[in-house]
């Protein structure tokens, strides 16, 4: 069972609202499909969008590397040589992870076909449901009420908040207005983007403590560079700080574990390059008792259901952000994960389950 072809495709659907945090605003999903078949013909699917304020990817980047370079190392090698394989793929260019996500996971999807498994059966099989969060874009506090309240209506009780765009004090304002709309039995999540300084979240976030804000957690509330700011907010708060663009690989995860720098890892494939080097992350912090989250970029149904087939296969992934199909105005494949509300099931299909894809959103 060899690689037979690689096709890559470049795609893009609208957003139904623009999706706004501290870093950038996004109106249209953009992003590049890759279709690996191989000799027996079977067919894996993958997909990198480009977030170059996260990732440092483009789409010209991303589309470079996947046709000039994965593209001519890979057609012929043997797709179930995984280790040669994969250490293929994470060695053959520096950086680059949106790429090699987009490879990596088609790969699992076809080696998890071939199994005759679905990939969360192939990777550990631990949950066969998972319920998502909905992310609330930073917006005017009243805009941001409006639209928690929408999402609750819609049958979701975790909301991911963006913060951190402007002052410290506008964010209190906005998590206010929303806990003030939607009520306390409706969990938020934060996430400031790197976006305060260590003394203004401690400050904030103590605030937040003494006001008996219902927060269950908050992401990255420094710049990702910055693992003592991270650590100084993670020492001097109660509620549990999370790391995320911090870390993208296991070598990113293992310093910030020894540190003792955060409370949470989240884990992106876009970051860490793939399912590969994603399972690594998620042993590595397990081995340290810390729970992880699986969250994404602004991805269509292929980077997700290939996301929450790693989450689900993991004892210690215990929170899931994976609206961002449900932001978009169209759906990029037949077949992938099913929601219904928060819920998300992998139907009976193998690999991915993914049947084809929607020519009309391609260019």
């Amino acid at each position: 069972m060899k690689i037979q072809h690689i096709e890559i495709y470049q795609a893009a659907i609208p957003l139904k609202k623009a999706f706004k945090t501290a870093l950038r605003t996004v109106t249209v999903a953009e992003t590049i499909v890759v279709k690996v078949t191989c000799d027996n013909g079977i067919v894996g699917w993958g997909e990198a969008p480009p977030t170059h304020v996260i990732t440092g990817d483009t789409l010209a980047s991303i589309h470079y590397a996947l046709k000039e370079i994965f593209k001519p190392a890979l057609i012929g090698m043997p797709i179930l040589d995984r280790e040669l394989l994969f250490e293929k793929t994470h060695t053959i260019l520096v950086g680059n992870t949106s790429a090699k996500a987009a490879i990596d996971m088609a790969l699992y999807d076809c080696i998890s076909q071939q199994a005759n498994m679905s990939l969360t059966q192939f990777l550990g099989g631990y949950e066969d449901s998972i319920e998502t969060d909905y992310t609330v874009s930073v917006n005017s506090p009243e805009e941001m009420a409006v639209d928690a309240e929408g999402y609750v209506s819609d049958g979701f009780s975790v909301l991911k908040v963006k913060v951190g765009k402007d002052t410290i004090e506008k964010d209190m304002e906005r998590i206010r207005a929303i806990q003030d709309r939607v009520g306390s039995a409706i969990t938020i999540r934060l996430d400031a983007n790197q976006g305060w300084n260590p003394k203004e979240a401690v400050r904030a976030i103590q605030q937040m403590e003494d006001l008996g804000l219902n927060i269950e957690l908050i992401e990255q509330p420094v710049k990702a560079y910055d693992l003592k700011g991270l650590k100084y907010v993670t020492d001097n708060t109660q509620i549990p700080i999370m790391a995320d663009e911090s870390v993208f690989s296991a070598r990113d995860a293992r310093e910030v574990l020894e540190m003792g720098a955060a409370d949470m890892i989240n884990i992106k494939l876009m970051k860490a390059g793939g399912i590969h080097e994603a399972c690594k992350i998620a042993k590595l912090a397990d081995i340290y008792g810390v729970t992880c989250m699986v969250g994404s970029m602004i991805e269509s149904k292929i980077g997700i259901t290939a996301a929450a087939h790693f989450a689900a296969s993991q004892p210690n992934i215990n929170y899931f952000d994976f609206d961002a199909p449900l932001m978009l105005a169209g759906d990029l494949i037949k077949g992938g994960i099913t929601y219904k509300e928060s819920m998300i099931t992998f139907g009976s299909g193998k690999g991915l389950g993914i049947e084809g894809i929607n020519e009309e959103y391609l260019l």
